[in-house]
């Protein structure tokens, strides 16, 4: 049976994230992969379900999701992006689509996974939050200096037990990650966003380090204390986690030989979204 590998842009704000939810004795909730498999399954005429490579939480985008299905279907794949995304509501897109081997698992064969965090930053009367991307984008009303921020964003790469930098009901036996690359850059004069890539990343880490290096570009923090957030190992020691709009998983990769991202593999439903 062809498996076929898809990638998906949407955007999450009126999702209740990636995983398909089905409380007892209520109708089933608004997820990603619920539209998906749905608009999949009109395309085969068959029964799918859909694998996502990574479990967004409620309120998170992609420009780059990864997600896979195996089916029987005279639909050819050059066609598919089209078909699917013309079943699909307004909020989600099937940018690509391609023919994979029959045993490929978007989570258990992942390198890594880069996710962007925007922010503007600075309130009125100086500047007002942008009224066209409030869904995608963070305000602060507090003037952020993206050079310290970058300063202490650098101090995260490399691998490191990540536990102040996850919820306590991050459902993971281990907290060690690997963080490819970790850094803030100004895109105007009152925005800038943080560019971070990894193996795997735990429950809102990614929301949790902007908050923290948000701290840092307010002036709370300095960018040394990252340092010392690290090895606390104790999630008050770093900053407020931020709200989920600004956060976008941008891509995700895959390549010969073992999984890096092996601790985030193979969770089951139910356990917490990554991000």
């Amino acid at each position: 049976m062809p498996r076929f590998r898809l990638t998906l842009a949407y955007d999450g704000t009126e999702f209740h994230g990636w995983q398909r939810q089905e409380p007892p004795g209520l109708p089933p909730l608004r997820t990603v992969q619920g539209v998906l498999e749905a608009a999949v399954r009109d395309v085969v005429r068959a029964p799918v379900l859909v694998v996502g490579a990574s479990r967004t939480d409620a309120g998170v985008h992609a420009l780059g999701q990864v997600a896979a299905f195996s089916a029987e279907t005279s639909v050819p794949v050059e066609r598919m992006p089209l078909a699917i995304t013309s079943r699909l509501p307004e909020d989600v897109q099937v940018r690509e689509a391609a023919i994979v081997a029959d045993d490929f698992d978007p989570i258990g064969d992942c390198r890594s996974k880069g996710y962007r965090y925007r922010v503007l930053h600075t309130g009125p009367p100086a500047h007002w939050p942008d009224l066209f991307q409030r869904r995608t984008t963070y305000f602060s009303y507090h003037a952020l200096d993206p050079d310290r921020m970058d300063e202490a964003a650098r101090l995260l790469e490399g691998e490191h037990d990540f536990a102040s930098f996850a919820q306590a009901s991050h459902g993971r036996e281990t907290t060690v990650r690997t963080i490819h690359s970790c850094r803030v850059r100004a895109t105007g004069p009152y925005a800038l966003e943080l560019d971070v890539s990894g193996s795997g990343f735990l429950y809102n880490m990614v929301r949790i380090v902007a908050g923290t290096l948000v701290e840092v570009g307010r002036g709370r923090l300095v960018p040394e204390d990252m340092t010392r957030i690290i090895a606390a190992q104790d999630r008050r020691a770093a900053g407020p986690t931020l709200p989920p709009e600004g956060l976008c998983l941008m891509w995700v990769r895959y390549g010969e030989g073992p999984s890096a991202c092996a601790p985030t593999s193979g969770a089951p439903p139910g356990t917490p979204a990554e991000e």
